[in-house]
């Protein structure tokens, strides 16, 4: 069973969430604000949070992103909202999925439970899996550890499955639309949100896209990560 944070402001239906996912056995602990959400993160550990994104204090869209720059706790977006922009935003924000209100408490479990079951698995709950090595990179999956040339990495979760799903195909050109399927699990999605974590996964490992190192994209096709060049004679490694 999982530690859920339940960001709801509406009474009544707070209530409602709360009295079915206890009923399932589910610690349950709940706000009715996004302030009050980003206290509780800070000093709880959750496996899941709902969040609603029409709150008072804040729109749960900003509230959202406060979120994803001090956790990485797997996310629900529960919305009024239908619209497909809106809804392709929110999972580019971070979003890990969403449910379209009204929706049945069956729903909601069904979510819950694909959602913690991708989380988990990443967390490496599964069994044992080798440690993955591309020229100086160190990807180790069970511990969710990687070291470049014997140096930590400190890489946010969404980072680091995406480092160590193209280190297990070192070489091998990973077509876009193949990473947004198996580390974002989104069948659609667009661009930015794999460039922009492929730039901060770059700075990271101490290169850029014009002097790229480990991290190599092809433009209209893809990205592949294979161990840097050995320099030519005579030149000193950069």
């Amino acid at each position: 069973m999982a530690s859920v944070l339940v960001v709801e402001d509406d009474q009544f239906v707070r209530s409602a969430l709360i009295r079915h996912l206890t009923d399932a056995s589910h610690t349950v602990r709940s706000v009715g604000t996004a302030l009050e959400a980003l206290r509780e993160v800070a000093h709880f550990r959750f496996d899941l949070v709902v969040l609603d994104l029409g709150l008072p204090d804040l729109d749960g869209s900003e509230a959202l992103k406060m979120l994803r720059g001090i956790t990485d706790v797997p996310v629900i977006i529960a919305t009024a909202r239908d619209d497909e922009t809106e809804i392709v935003r929110l999972l580019n924000a971070g979003a890990d999925d969403y449910l379209t209100k009204p929706f049945s408490v069956e729903h909601l479990s069904a979510r819950m439970a694909a959602v913690l079951r991708r989380s988990r698995s990443g967390a490496g709950e599964g069994p044992p899996s080798s440690v993955l090595r591309v020229g100086g990179l160190t990807v180790d999956p069970l511990r969710r550890q990687a070291e470049l040339d014997g140096a930590r990495l400190d890489l946010t979760r969404r980072e680091f499955d995406l480092l160590a799903f193209l280190a297990g195909r070192p070489g091998v050109v990973v077509p876009r639309r193949e990473l947004l399927a198996e580390v974002w699990q989104q069948s659609y999605g667009d661009d930015q949100t794999i460039d922009v974590h492929l730039s901060w996964l770059r700075r990271k490992l101490g290169e850029t896209a014009a002097r790229p190192r480990y991290l190599h994209t092809l433009r209209g096709v893809g990205v592949k990560l294979e161990p840097p060049a050995a320099p030519p004679a005579g030149e000193p490694p950069r």
